[in-house]
């Protein structure tokens, strides 16, 4: 009997340490593998009294792959796994000058899925919530008509 006992704690321990186990590596993957669209915006942006201005093109590397390559007003993304982001810039400020590098990592945020970062502002030392901003898609005209639903096709007429 005392056998069984011992047998019974040592199991539910076993168990016990399995499930923490298990908790704590669903915690390690859904930070590391949470995926985030990052879009990078060459676009005038006019905020707290500043105005950047967009550059003549950017070219954005990310992991040593060209992923988007912006003209004044354009607007690229990529798709991102995990908190830490890196990305390189190829710059031509203006038409005609020569292109400058410029390498950026930052801490992507855990509650946004779609991150818009607006280059101009990032690299004139802006504070994070002029050049970062969420991705909210705007409804086409087509989502915002209202269908007219019919839920009972034999309804009575009323009395009226």
């Amino acid at each position: 009997m005392n056998n069984k006992k011992k047998l019974s704690v040592r199991s539910l321990i076993v168990r016990i340490v399995a499930l923490a186990a298990v908790i704590a590596l669903a915690v390690i993957l859904a930070v590391i593998g949470r995926g985030h669209t990052v879009y990078f915006d060459n676009k005038k942006l006019d905020a707290d009294g500043t105005s950047y201005d967009p550059f003549y093109k950017v070219e954005v590397f990310v992991n040593d792959k060209s992923v988007a390559k912006l003209s004044e007003g354009d607007r690229g993304m990529v798709p991102v796994m995990g908190q830490d982001f890196k990305m390189v810039l190829h710059i031509t400020p203006k038409k005609g000058s020569k292109k400058v590098g410029s390498a950026v990592s930052m801490k992507l945020p855990y509650n946004i899925d779609g991150i818009v970062l607006n280059l101009p502002a990032l690299l004139s030392g802006a504070a994070e919530d002029v050049y970062m901003d969420e991705f909210i898609p705007t409804p086409t005209a087509e989502e915002e008509t209202e269908d007219v639903v019919i839920t009972d096709e034999f309804a009575l007429p009323s009395d009226e």
